[in-house]
């Protein structure tokens, strides 16, 4: 069996891996990348609800071995980790690197340096975790990355608020999209998050990266190649909504979603500020959120299915 051959080397090959990176650099310009839509000149230094202007801000690069296990396998994920996320969610549990003004601030060449760094020592794919504002930055260091010979997959790590427009620029480029699905209810993903229109823009985007990529492929290593994996974090007293997005991905997806039910859910951050958020998942709930998810028809899960201790 041949190697694995990411997308983006065959966009490479007929230069349209520049272009879209060029087309990408413009709207920068009156920013539209994410579905905030703010319209700020980033490169000018405008800033939007992401704080971050002309160039990416990484707070940290390294292989990482607590990602999903087709993700991490032996010799970990690649993480580049982005500073400025384009939510706000109250209960952040990396808050200091997805709330703060932090993080270095990178040109092209040093991003890509990076994205070699995490080949070289070994990782599995490149895991960009919180993407969804800084697209163009890293469509620019990948046509220098892939000409010096990247050659792993890349993974789309994000909250799930993107785009359509920046997401069909991707079409062809991300093997492995890794959306959170997090609410199913707009009042509740704004009051958490300060976000509108959640739920009809995260729809959109999962029902977009599965278009481009379908479901999750992972090889005989067990280690992913390809497709989408959706992860989903419990909220204490249901608030996440998970009936109504496990529903979704069986019916509208694909019941061969793979999906990685999350309980690792404590108050951090702004968390008790919201009584309703102030206390962990309880197994009851954890054990509600498996069910509901075997009944909607699912089946492909990143841990196996069995009661919270």
């Amino acid at each position: 069996m041949e190697p694995y051959k990411p997308a983006y080397l065959r966009l490479l090959e007929s230069s349209e891996l520049k272009r879209r990176a060029m087309q990408a650099k413009e709207m920068l310009a009156c920013c539209m990348v994410c579905a905030w839509n703010c319209e700020v000149d980033r490169t000018a230094r405008e800033l939007g609800q992401c704080r971050t202007g002309a160039l990416a801000r990484v707070s940290n690069f390294m292989p990482h071995h607590g990602e999903e296990k087709p993700l991490s396998g032996w010799l970990g994920s690649g993480t580049i980790f982005f500073a400025g996320c384009n939510m706000h969610c109250q209960y952040c549990q990396n808050s200091d690197i997805s709330q703060s003004d932090g993080g270095i601030e990178v040109n092209d060449e040093e991003l890509a340096a990076m994205m070699m760094a995490l080949q070289k020592q070994g990782c599995h794919n490149i895991n960009f975790v919180s993407p969804s504002h800084v697209v163009p930055q890293i469509l620019g260091a990948l046509v220098i990355a892939a000409r010096a010979d990247l050659h792993l997959p890349l993974v789309y790590n994000t909250g799930g608020y993107d785009a359509l427009p920046t997401l069909k620029l991707l079409d062809g480029i991300i093997d492995i999209y890794m959306p959170d699905m997090k609410y199913a209810d707009e009042k509740v993903a704004r009051k958490y998050s300060k976000i509108p229109n959640y739920p009809a823009v995260n729809q959109a985007a999962v029902r977009e990266m599965h278009r481009q990529v379908g479901d999750l492929q992972i090889n005989g290593q067990g280690i992913a190649l390809r497709g989408l994996l959706v992860r989903h974090l419990l909220l204490p007293n249901g608030l996440a909504g998970t009936t109504e997005i496990m529903e979704f991905l069986a019916n509208k997806i694909s019941k061969y979603t793979y999906v990685n039910i999350m309980d690792q859910y404590h108050p951090e951050y702004h968390a008790q500020d919201y009584a309703e958020l102030s206390r962990c998942i309880t197994s009851k709930e954890y054990n509600s959120a498996v069910q509901t998810s075997l009944d909607a028809g699912l089946h492909r899960f990143d841990k196996p299915i069995s009661p919270l201790l």
